[in-house]
């Protein structure tokens, strides 16, 4: 087992490369750099800052990742991190930044698919099997749980959350959280039910998801307040895990729902 760095990279003798990581012609890795074992990163690609990359990813070509965020808070040279976990993929042009607090960390986890030109902001958290579409651009802080997928050209306000197993349309404008287990598009966004297609292929049981159909019913379709319907889902479903965790989401939304 060895790393196979092409003669026309520049790898800094501080970074860290795991067992069979190869890296492209063109490509810069900083002296902070920690890549895991049998990572390939391609032609042109920048790796920067406290960046941590996990095994089995690929990094294609002109990635730029761990760079300093595009926030005035920032102070040059403190510590701050971009972790990425195991399998992902990250596509062209893909830019993802360090956190803006010192110690602190921008995350993107395992399983996920990046795809060309996708910006992840500083401080952002992606969560495990994520699919982000071209030129989705989500801004700092953003929160992604897992199983999202998210459409292309998509933009994505500050601290937004968006719920697991969620799907937005391509092309929207999200600047409000969206609901665990719902498909939303648009611009301003509006939400379609729940994600019934995803959630059937990822083994989700029927009588899941008919509760998680009532739930949605409950919270947006029978004008009650966010309280009431969270007090009534709770009383009609208890129990039911999935249930709980769209009632805790949406009881805890700082931004408000996407409706």
């Amino acid at each position: 087992m060895s790393v196979s760095v092409h003669p026309a990279a520049h790898v800094d003798p501080g970074a860290q490369l795991g067992a069979d990581v190869s890296v492209g012609p063109g490509t810069v890795v900083g002296p902070h750099v920690r890549v895991g074992e049998r990572t390939r990163i391609d032609s042109c690609a920048r790796l920067d800052g406290w960046t941590r990359i996990g095994r089995d990813c690929v990094v294609h070509h002109g990635a730029v990742l761990g760079t300093p965020p595009q926030d005035l808070k920032y102070r040059a040279g403190e510590p701050s991190y971009l972790t990425i976990g195991d399998r992902t993929v990250v596509r062209e042009y893909v830019t993802a930044n360090l956190a803006t607090e010192p110690g602190a960390t921008t995350r993107i986890g395992s399983d996920c698919v990046l795809m060309a030109y996708a910006h992840v902001a500083h401080n952002c958290s992606i969560g495990d099997r994520v699919v982000i579409a071209n030129a989705v651009q989500f801004a700092g802080y953003v929160s992604v749980e897992d199983w999202v997928i998210v459409g292309g050209t998509t933009g994505v306000h500050q601290f937004v959350r968006i719920g697991c197993h969620a799907m937005v349309g391509g092309g929207s404008r999200i600047s409000q959280d969206i609901a665990p287990y719902v498909k939303a598009a648009g611009s301003p966004p509006h939400n379609a039910g729940i994600n019934v297609v995803g959630l059937e292929r990822r083994g989700i049981p029927e009588s899941t998801r008919q509760a998680l159909d009532r739930a949605y019913r409950i919270l947006f379709r029978e004008g009650l307040t966010v309280a009431a319907a969270v007090e009534s889902m709770r009383a009609e479903y208890p129990g039911v895990p999935e249930v709980e965790h769209f009632a805790r989401f949406a009881e805890t939304s700082v931004r408000g729902l996407t409706r």
